[in-house]
């Protein structure tokens, strides 16, 4: 189970550089139902202040051709669940971007790459306090599956550090660092999809 740290990332045109102008703005959260229906907007941060506003999200789960899926430890200047291990990528869609664009978006922006592939595999609703920052998630999650064949070429900014795990090496992993609070709510969610993408083989 080799770990690849972020800091490892050379810089070319493959990377995403962020926009000053975009920085500078506030970043809105599109609020939902719960039938996950559009109902306004809120400032990200906000959204995450105990109980927390129900918004739209997303969560990736990308795979190499061996069936490994692939992970990433949130880097420590993150504001929210710095430093835990989580899904490929997470994040939520800019008010009225559809969750697939803003999956795909995010994926190459955070990892430097573009899925092989890449799937809807159905939403998820839940509500996961986070222990050690106070805030709380209150998700509407918009699930994706696919296959990766680039390396990462992670955003220290965004990632510390990424890892390719088995089931097994997930189960290891999980034994000895701290994950996201939403890390098994979603990949239970995502579980049929990730099967049809891997194969019964790789034990998902």
């Amino acid at each position: 189970m080799p770990i690849t740290s972020a800091t490892d990332r050379s810089t070319d045109a493959a990377a995403v550089p962020a926009s000053d102008d975009a920085a500078a703005e506030p970043i809105m959260l599109e609020l939902v139902d719960e039938n996950g229906r559009t109902i306004g907007t809120a400032e990200k941060v906000s959204a995450h202040l105990a109980p927390g506003r129900l918004h739209r999200a997303f969560s990736v789960f990308l795979f190499d051709d061996r069936g490994r899926l692939l992970l990433q430890r949130r880097a420590l200047g993150k504001y929210h669940s710095p430093g835990v291990w989580s899904n490929t990528c997470c994040g939520h869609p800019y008010p009225g971007e559809p969750p697939f664009v803003a999956a795909a978006r995010r994926t190459g922006e955070e990892l430097g790459l573009a899925p092989a592939l890449l799937r809807e595999a159905g939403t998820v609703r839940y509500n996961h306090p986070d222990p050690a920052s106070g805030l709380v998630e209150q998700e509407y999650n918009h699930l994706f599956v696919g296959l990766v064949r680039a390396e990462p070429r992670p955003d220290p900014e965004e990632i510390a550090d990424t890892a390719f795990v088995t089931p097994a090496e997930l189960d290891e992993l999980r034994g000895r660092g701290t994950f996201s609070a939403w890390f098994m709510t979603v990949l239970d969610a995502a579980r049929p999809a990730i099967r049809e993408v891997t194969g019964a083989g790789a034990g998902w």
